[in-house]
């Protein structure tokens, strides 16, 4: 739609005027390429701009449909390929350097082409598309065809290239993937063969990838049955089965960046990780090359980490990465090593060599080109230098005709010559900039910055213009910066909505007169400024988006406001609405652009919403208020989106721009349409400004995204047009030429103002401003938390009014004191000089409410000091003592709308958690049929729960009735099966069929005996709950998936009946468990009575049921588990009120009552005397038992027998009573022991019985997971086998396909040429051209083989020199004229029919080998269908293997199977099933045998034993006949010592040691004596000692006491004798005693030594006197 509406601006065609374009320029946002050796190329906006390196000369190069999208050239033929970016886009192809369109290419592609590349050779040109077609085709651009294409979903590529050397190799890749596509043709045929390139892992190693499709390394499963692959345990059946992989065998690979072809056909692939990849072309074998590392000092290491473009030079590579270097790789083998071959200072996005390998193009990221020249000086040259960023704002340096700026976001100016574009100077203001003005009458310019504040640049001198001022104007962002038409203000436009009015000229200082105030959102300042006039007239747009209306605001500045700027304006800047005549205007409809008529009051307004422009026209009264315009004129535009109006010079031009990219010059009055140029495409957003130079000859426009600025140039110029702006143009220069000299004059003297400039660049600058945005972001949230934490403070303080009464001193002088360091805008300036002014003026005023704000905060002190004292109940919140009563109703509020919320919260956050608690509650208890409780024993640590149970599903019942239907319909079946059979064999013995009857009746019960199979047979024990299995199919025989199912369902209901026969068990011992509470309760009723009569302190064991036996209790809350105070209405309390005092009334009537109090004092508050109650009874003592005994009366003492005769009955009766009660209590308590011991013990069983109820119901639910497992197994089986048939039914259709391919070239016949002539002897020879060995040394890929375009070359040159042999010269002699000319035309024809015989030949030798290549291809597929059906059949042969390999379960008794070290055999190949009681009669035979067999080894052990026995017993008699010898010997050989002859003579030898043990006692008991004394006599010596010591003490004590003295003395006397000089009597002294206590001590050693040798001596005296005893050792 947008492609049509472009088309239909054909009718806006002038009559005598037309633009068209001088020069564009743009930077590159794509790779840059060459067209030939000396130009390179590059898209920008809708343009294609071409640039001589040499020359640096530009030619532009249009494209009619939109923006220039990728682009390719073609160095042989000099061509360049483009596509537009529109909905089914085109590719065109234009020669250089004609700049003619020699095709148009249309394909199927809906959205855009990704990548162009040619081929190097030939015709070929292949384009990429990504969403949706992910399409690669390959065309032939010279006859616009598309040879062959092929889609691949979901392949986003970024990089597409041809090898240089072979045609037939494509490179496709993506930063996940390398492909290489080879072309094959056949003739005229032609198609695409992909191969992907098996990329390494990230660390550079390589990964085994199995078979998908056959996988050959499955392990076998001996229990669960065959191993399938990943795809068929999926089920996937398609193609994706065959790359399916699960997500824990992805592994991470190499990231691809860059690729590049070498002379050899392989490839260099560049990754993320670092690593450099070699590929061979034909195996597509990859390669890691390794990095040789050289060390280099610290300062100059870099950390290469992926290159960003590779290009391929000989012995290596040259790459690029992001740190502003360019490499070389020297490669050589499997290694490579890096060096720095240039340093650029910017990242390199783009390299690429000249088609003669001379120069090198390095491309920046920023846009910016250089040319490498090897061999030259100087080598690096900068062909294009980029600007920061795209162009925000252009205009013309007065007066239009030779320079011109342009402004970047970054805050780059750049100064322009207008005639080339070539770029005069450069300066950065290191902020982001908004808008940029030039001034009509000086040679300066006004630049607007984000932060408000606005820089004056002079231009006078153009190769180093330089800030001369800056005007900080406010903190918000200025978004227009206007001059009028003679230079006198300056209008600035922020985004608060505020406009300033500056003087213009520098002489001033460019003053700031003041400001007014106009709506938020200004779209346009408009300003009119005649020479014939005094003033300036000023239009404001801005846009009302809530009412969709537009406002204009006018009003009108004098010329000679600079000189009584202070009566416009009030203290703080304001322009008084009044003086300068401000009016308001709405219209009924939005515009998005307008601007004010120099003639006639007119206003010209761009619709945003409709295509139309109109003209209003100004009511000539003054009004008031807002004045409605209606519109006078309304044109159509045919311009769509919004768009912009402009006035030229002279008033009489009305340009518009709009979103479609259409630049219009219209006449003011007919607002008709004389000229116009389509400069930008609407793809780029169209045109973001305009400029128009004061002679109306110069037209520059800026895209808005494309990044292209316009140079427009009149075709034709003349006439009555060109003479009116002409006209104009003069009268304004003379008009204006006496400032301009004086503010020229002006600005080349003033110096230049300090500010931070610099050549940094926009992510720079950018990132400065934002880390000080954070930075002021960051200190006004500290602020703002220093101001709340303040404030909470102030709250909590009670003292807080002290400080308000010190913060009430301060006065407004200290509010307006601002920090020194930091700048303030121009606009608080003004507001703090008026503040300050208001003090001065009212200063008495302040003082006098200073005095009264004190006074008052005096009283309000005291207030709250009284405050303090009172009670909390009558205390009042700091709050309420505020004064004001806005701020008190607004923290009112708030408080108010916090509690709101936080209720709100709060419900919320109930429901929540009602609506997730209703949700616990219904799926875990609502749903439940039998509800999941516990029974506890009474004394035992055990705990029995039930099978908490939900209620069957229709769906489930009906199921469930179907199988037990059939399942009876088969039992019958196979009963009247049975007696067809035996009644068509009993024909014969019809005689006899009662008693057969009879038998069949008995052999069927014992079938159904026998149906229910034996239970370690049956798997499971369900029987013992009397569950029905007779319905059960046999774990032999379950053989179908429908049988498996029916089985599945089945088990499902026996375990459904075995939790319900346990729960009825289980809720009988509930009930039992409830009576036995119960009964507990009534016996408790009387213990606790006996308990209390006995006075007791036992406490009664009352059972209660807990939690978990009653679960419902958990889901009501009782009033003991809320933990918060209970909320009590006032009503409530009263009502307590009236309750307690009712209470308090009825005990004092009770109180009054003296009959009650009397009965209660006298018997115990009952009228009779119960049995219970003899425990308490007492028989109170007589009164005269006060008094002495020897004063009682005889009937005093008969009283006090009777007393205690009482007494002693009365305790009598107490005993007998005390001991029934106990027996009684002892009886209940063993009673309630046994009951609940009983209980117990039947909840002991009933736990058994749970255990058991649990194993059955994991034995079923062990059975249906074997079962569900095999029906999933067989799931996987069918999977895998369809998906084999679908991959054998395509691989047969491929063969058929390639078979009718195959027939359709079949019909060629072999070259089978007869030479029909004569070769002529003679033939031209064609001079080849030699390559010169400097270029062949330089070019790597050399001559390019196959050329179409060297073939046509060479055909020509043969033809060229076949005109030279037809030359008459070389007629022979004699020769008739025509018979040569007819030899001539016959030996054309055969050189011709040659070099078609070679063509065709050429063409054949292709056609066989893509012949051959098909029937390899055939021979693969038909071994692949081999394959495949041998698969297929062995996944058959499985598949019926594993349904009748069935997996059954077995019960064995505990005990009865031991394994040792858990060595389970899984392999029973060789295994059979067979009966038990085979097994068990032979093991009774082989047990009989055994036992024989164990008597006859008895026997002959015991027979071996006792001739073992036997030897044994002679051996140790003949030790024993040793033993005696020796002894004998022995005697003989005995020593008789005198007392063994005395033992031996002595008759009374008994008696003789009885003598000498009296003496030896007699001995004994005199040396105790002794001893006695002995130690009497050392405790005397003892005591002795201690009065000595005593004494000594006290002694020592003296004497130490005189030591003291003496040591005084002493210190005395040898003071006197150092004064005296007595040192050597001293010394003498000293030596003397010294010598004393070295003899001293030598005496103490030498009596140490003999001490020593004396004791020695001792002894060895006692050894020897021992050594003299006899011994009297036994022997």
């Amino acid at each position: 739609m947008a492609q049509g509406r472009e088309r239909d601006e054909g009718p806006h065609s002038a009559g005598g005027a037309s633009l068209s374009v001088r020069w564009v320029q743009g930077f590159p946002k794509q790779n840059v390429h060459f067209v030939n050796d000396n130009t390179i190329c590059y898209p920008c906006g809708n343009y294609v701009i071409f640039i001589n390196i040499e020359t640096k000369k530009k030619t532009v190069l249009q494209c009619s449909n939109g923006i220039v999208g990728v682009m390719a050239t073609n160095i042989p033929c000099e061509v360049v390929a483009f596509s537009d970016r529109k909905l089914k886009p085109l590719i065109y192809v234009y020669s250089f350097p004609g700049l003619t369109r020699r095709t148009k290419l249309k394909g199927n592609i809906l959205l855009d082409y990704t990548l162009l590349s040619f081929s190097y050779c030939g015709t070929y040109l292949a384009s990429y598309s990504s969403l949706p077609e992910f399409e690669l085709a390959l065309w032939n651009w010279e006859s616009s065809i598309i040879l062959c294409k092929k889609s691949q979903p979901g392949m986003d590529v970024n990089q597409m290239s041809f090898n240089p050397m072979n045609w037939r190799q494509l490179c496709l890749s993506s930063p996940s993937t390398v492909s290489v596509w080879t072309i094959e043709r056949s003739n005229q045929e032609h198609c695409f063969r992909a191969r992907s390139v098996k990329l390494p892992l990230e660390d550079g190693s390589f990964f085994n990838e199995t078979d998908v499709v056959f996988p050959q390394s499955l392990p076998k499963d001996l229990i669960y049955g065959p191993v399938l692959p990943l795809s068929a345990i999926a089920g996937l059946v398609g193609k994706e089965a065959e790359t399916f992989r699960p997500k824990d065998d992805l592994y991470p690979l190499l990231h691809p960046t860059m690729h590049c072809w070498t002379p050899t056909s392989d490839l260099y692939i560049g990754c993320e990780e670092g690593h450099l990849l070699m590929i061979n072309g034909d195996t597509l074998q990859v390669t890691v090359l390794n990095k040789i590392e050289e060390e280099s000092p610290l300062e100059d290491r870099r950390n290469f980490i992926s290159p960003v473009t590779l290009v391929y030079q000989k012995e290596g590579v040259l790459a690029s990465g992001i740190d502003g270097f360019v490499y070389s790789f020297i490669i050589k083998d499997r290694s490579y090593m890096i060096e720095d071959f240039l340093e650029i200072e910017r990242p390199v996005e783009h390299m690429t060599f000249s088609p003669n390998y001379t120069v090198l193009l390095i491309q920046t990221d920023k846009g910016s080109v250089y040319i490498y020249t090897f061999g030259k000086e100087p080598t690096l040259n900068k062909v294009l230098d980029a600007c920061d960023g795209k162009f925000q704002a252009i205009d013309f340096i007065t007066p239009g005709t030779q320079y011109f700026m342009t402004l970047t976001y970054s805050g780059e100016i750049c100064v322009w010559w207008l005639e080339d574009c070539a770029c005069v100077s450069k300066i950065y203001l290191n902020t982001l900039a908004t808008v940029l003005a030039c001034c009509p009458s000086s040679l300066s310019a006004a630049v607007g910055t984000e932060d408000g504040s606005v820089y004056f640049i002079s231009v006078y001198d153009k190769e180093s213009p330089q800030v001369v001022h800056k005007a900080f104007l406010s903190e918000s962002s200025v978004q227009h910066v206007v001059y009028d038409q003679q230079g006198i203000f300056l209008l600035v436009g922020t985004a608060e909505g505020k406009v300033f009015i500056i003087n213009a000229n520098s002489s001033s200082s460019f003053q700031i007169i003041g400001f007014t105030e106009v709506a938020k959102d200004i779209l346009q300042i408009s300003t009119v400024s005649l020479l014939e006039t005094d003033i300036v007239e000023v239009m404001v747009l801005s846009s009302l988006p809530e009412a969709g209306r537009s406002r204009l605001e006018m009003f009108t500045l004098p010329t000679l406001l600079p000189q009584v700027s202070t009566t416009f304006a009030d203290e703080r800047g304001r322009l008084k609405d009044e003086i300068i005549h401000k009016y308001l205007y709405e219209l009924e409809h939005a515009l998005s652009s307008a601007v004010l008529g120099f003639q006639s009051n007119q206003i010209y307004g761009f619709c945003s919403q409709v295509p139309y422009i109109c003209s209003y026209l100004l009511p000539e009264e003054e009004h008031t208020g807002i004045y409605i315009l209606k519109p006078y004129k309304k044109v159509q535009s045919r311009q769509y989106g919004p768009g912009l109006l402009y006035l030229s010079s002279h008033g009489l031009w009305l340009i518009t721009i709009a979103k479609c990219g259409i630049l219009c010059i219209r006449d003011v009055y007919t607002l008709e349409t004389f000229a116009w140029c389509r400069s930008h495409s609407h793809q780029g957003h169209g045109i973001q400004s305009m400029r128009i130079s004061m002679d109306g000859q110069n037209i520059l426009v800026n895209g808005r995204d494309d990044g292209t600025l316009v140079y427009l140039k009149w075709k034709r110029f003349g006439g009555h047009l060109a003479s009116e702006i002409l006209d104009y143009y003069q009268k304004l220069l003379i008009s204006l030429s006496s400032a301009m000299d004086k503010e020229n004059h002006y600005l080349s003297t003033t110096p230049k103002v300090s500010v931070d400039l610099g050549s940094d660049s926009e992510h720079t600058v950018i990132r400065r401003i934002r880390s000080r945005d954070i930075a002021q972001e960051a200190k006004a949230e500290v602020q703002v938390a220093m101001m709340e934490v303040e404030e909470s403070c102030a709250k909590e303080r009670s003292g807080g009014f002290q400080k308000q009464k010190a913060s009430t001193d301060l006065s407004q002088d200290e509010l307006v004191l601002t920090d020194v360091k930091k700048e303030i805008p121009w606009i608080q300036q003004k507001s703090q000089e008026a503040i300050k002014k208001e003090v001065n003026l009212f200063s008495k005023k302040r003082k006098e409410i200073k005095q009264g704000i004190k006074s008052l905060s005096k009283t309000i002190l005291n207030m709250m000091e009284e405050n303090d004292k009172l009670e909390n109940i009558a205390k009042l919140d700091q709050q309420e003592f505020g004064l004001d009563l806005e701020e008190l109703e607004r923290l009112h509020d708030e408080s108010q709308e916090e509690v709101a919320k936080m209720i709100k919260d709060v419900e919320m956050h109930n429901l929540a958690k009602s609506y997730l608690a209703e949700l616990i509650k219904e799926e875990c208890w609502n749903s439940m049929a039998v509800k999941g409780r516990a029974l506890k024993c009474f004394h035992i640590p055990c705990v029995v729960e039930n099978f908490p149970m939900k209620a069957r599903t229709v769906e489930e019942l009906k199921e469930l009735e179907r199988v037990l239907q059939q399942k009876k319909i088969e039992a019958e079946c196979l009963k009247l099966r049975k007696e067809i059979v035996e009644a068509q064999s009993g024909v014969k013995l019809i005689k006899q069929r009662h008693e057969e009857d009879d038998e069949e009746e008995e052999e069927e019960d014992k079938t159904v005996k026998y149906s229910n199979l034996p239970n370690y047979l049956l798997g499971s024990l369900s029987t013992d709950f009397g569950v029905d299995t007779s319905l059960l199919s046999s774990q032999l025989e379950l053989h179908s998936r429908e049988e498996k199912i029916n089985q599945i369902i089945l088990l499902k209901d026996i375990i459904y009946k075995v939790k319900t026969v346990f729960n009825n068990e289980f809720d009988a011992a509930y009930k039992q468990k409830e009576f036995e509470i119960a009964r507990v309760k009534e016996r408790n009723v009387r213990i606790r009575e006996i308990i209390l009569d006995l006075e007791l302190e036992e406490a009664v064991w009352q059972p209660e049921f807990e939690d978990c036996e009653k679960p419902e209790r958990t889901l009501v809350v009782q009033d003991e588990e809320i933990t918060a105070h209970k909320h009590i209405k006032p009503w409530h309390k009263a009502k307590e009120l009236i309750v307690n005092h009712e209470k308090e009334h009825w005990l004092l009537i009770q109180d009054a009552s003296t009959r009650l109090r009397a009965l209660m004092d006298m018997m115990g508050g009952v009228l009779e005397v119960k049995k219970e109650d003899i425990l308490r009874m007492v028989i109170p003592q007589p009164a005269f038992m006060a008094k002495p005994d020897a004063v009682w009366t005889e009937e005093e003492r008969k009283q006090f027998k009777d007393y205690e005769k009482k007494v002693k009955e009365l305790n009598e009766e107490r005993d007998k009573y005390r001991k029934s009660l106990e027996a009684e209590l002892k009886k209940l308590q063993n009673s309630i022991q046994e009951s609940t011991q009983a209980f117990d013990e039947h909840l002991k069983r009933l736990f058994e019985r749970r255990v058991k109820a649990e194993m059955v119901t994991n034995q079923e639910e062990l059975k249906i997971s074997n079962l569900a497992f095999s029906l999933l197994l067989d799931e996987e089986l069918s999977s895998r086998e369809k998906f084999l048939n679908n991959y054998l039914t395509r691989k047969q259709h491929e063969k058929v396909m390639d078979r009718s391919f195959k027939k359709e070239f079949s019909e060629i016949p072999g070259h089978q040429v007869d030479i029909l002539y004569k070769l002529f002897k003679r033939r031209p020879r064609i001079s080849k051209q030699k390559t010169h060995s400097e270029t062949t040394s330089v070019v790597p890929f050399g001559e390019l083989p196959g050329s179409g375009k060297l073939n046509k070359d060479a055909f020509a040159q043969l033809m060229k020199a076949m005109d030279e042999l037809d030359n008459i010269s070389n007629m022979p002699e004699g020769l008739d004229p025509l018979v040569w000319n007819h030899f001539c035309m016959t030996r054309r024809a055969k050189v011709e029919n040659e070099q078609k015989v070679k063509q065709k030949a050429a063409d054949l030798l292709e056609m066989a080998t893509f012949l051959q290549k098909r029937v390899e291809e055939e021979e693969k597929v038909q071994q692949e269908i081999e394959r495949v059906f041998h698969e297929l059949i062995l996944l058959q042969e499985e598949k019926v293997r594993f349904q009748l390999n069935l997996t059954i379960q077995i019960l064995l008794k505990q005990g009865q199977v031991e394994l040792e070290n858990f060595q389970l055999v899984l392999e029973y190949s060789d295994a059979i099933l067979i009966n038990k009681n085979i097994i068990e009669d032979l093991n009774s035979v082989i047990r009989t045998q055994g036992q024989k067999k164990v008597a006859s080894m008895m026997e002959s052990k015991d027979v071996h034993k006792r001739i073992l026995q036997i030897e044994w017993e002679h051996k140790k008699m003949e030790m024993e006949r040793e033993d005696l010898n020796q002894k004998a010997w022995d005697i003989q050989m005995l020593f008789f010592s005198r007392d063994r002859q005395k033992y031996l003579n002595e008759p009374n030898y008994e008696a003789l040691i009885s003598i000498q043990i009296g003496i030896m006692e007699q001995t004994i008991a005199v040396l105790d004596k002794m001893h006695k004394k002995n130690v009497e006599n050392c405790k005397k010596l003892l005591k002795k000692l201690g009065k000595f010591s005593n004494q000594k003490d006290i002694a020592n004590y003296a004497l130490s006491c005189n030591l003291r003295e003496e040591l005084v003395a002493v210190s005395e006397r040898k003071d006197i004798c150092n004064a005296m000089g007595s040192k050597l009597t001293c010394e003498k002294i000293v030596k003397e005693r010294y010598e004393n206590m070295m003899q001293q001590q030598k005496l103490t050693n030498i009596s140490k030594q003999q001490a020593e040798q004396i004791s020695i001596l001792q002894t060895e005296v006692e050894r020897l006197r021992m050594k003299t005893f006899p011994a009297l050792v036994q022997m």
